[in-house]
């Protein structure tokens, strides 16, 4: 299911699923956050527990719920963006409404620790939900016009979108140095179309044997990984996800952007690839502007792509959102 996408004037919802509006982020971003928002001709307007903080960064159980749910009541509600990634959106799964979400279907986006979220809430609901800058992005990064562009296109339309690799790319959201892009990686040759699904590396290996793992038969696993994770740390992700009889039915492998801490390069990449029998024959594309840095496109998680693994053309289309 595809929700309505927005327009001018429809309303967005701010909540903290995982991690609490972050006290590093000054008010004076969290204003820009909103107003880049508004910018969109969007109204912006914040659950009653984001600013709740514990010893986890977080919240309880009991009041991101309430939030998450008080969203979907509202009928003004259009779209609802998390505040930032996190370690605890994954408690929250056994106990949402999920006949309430798929009663009354919204745009949900998020990132990183939100990939659990997501992730079970298109496995329980068949609805659509977004892998895509959180609020804390939009507030802290200061060069978005091409993250702001993906938004609107994959948020505001529904024409199939053909992603471009960005010129220039910042290591997180926190650094102002621009450092340059080499575009697309292609690891293994290929063009497939199929289901996406993914997010985070280590997050999305958090719903293996639940009942919050999407079906992945005709899929596209988009994966990215976070700043602290080596390529030691990549390689034993990835093998714990091709251990997983389900990845039988992934048909290629699209990989975002590594951090530069994590020391991955595109030979060291290419050969964890190549290690894993599993991986014959599948197309795998890697360097592609989501994540952990900036920019980032936004991707439909149940939506569909087209991964075309040409070295001379190499290309990405989602082609369902």
């Amino acid at each position: 299911m595809i929700v309505d996408k927005l327009k001018p004037g429809d309303h967005i919802r701010i909540i903290a699923p995982a991690q609490s509006l972050m006290p590093k982020l000054t008010q004076e971003m969290r204003i820009r956050g909103v107003k880049r928002l508004e910018e969109l001709g969007l109204t912006v307007s914040f659950g009653d527990h984001v600013h709740e903080i514990d010893e986890f960064g977080s919240t309880t159980i009991d009041n991101r719920l309430a939030d998450l749910h008080r969203a979907y009541e509202d009928k003004s509600v259009k779209a609802i963006l998390a505040v930032s990634g996190g370690t605890t959106s994954n408690q929250l799964l056994p106990y949402i409404d999920y006949k309430l979400l798929k009663d009354n279907p919204k745009i949900l986006c998020g990132l990183s620790d939100i990939t659990a979220l997501i992730n079970a809430v298109y496995a329980k609901t068949g609805v659509v939900t977004y892998y895509g800058p959180h609020f804390n992005m939009l507030s802290a990064g200061e060069d978005l016009g091409f993250s702001l562009d993906y938004f609107r296109a994959c948020l505001f339309d529904d024409k199939p979108i053909s992603l471009s690799p960005s010129p220039f790319y910042y290591n997180s959201i926190w650094e102002h140095e621009q450092l340059d892009n080499p575009g697309y990686w292609v690891i293994n040759e290929g063009d497939v179309e199929g289901k996406i699904l993914g997010g985070n590396f280590l997050t999305f290996n958090f719903l293996q044997g639940s009942e919050y793992l999407p079906d992945t038969s005709d899929s596209i696993f988009f994966l990215e990984d976070n700043g602290p994770e080596d390529y030691k740390n990549v390689q034993n992700q990835l093998q714990a996800l091709l251990n997983q009889p389900s990845f039988s039915g992934v048909k290629a492998l699209a990989i975002g952007r590594f951090k530069q801490n994590s020391m991955m390069t595109k030979e060291i990449l290419a050969k964890i690839i190549k290690t894993k029998k599993q991986l014959d024959g599948i197309p795998v594309i890697a360097n592609i502007d989501f994540g952990h840095t900036l920019p980032m496109i936004t991707i439909p998680i149940g939506g569909r792509a087209r991964v075309i693994a040409d070295p001379t053309n190499p290309k990405v289309e989602l082609l369902v959102h």
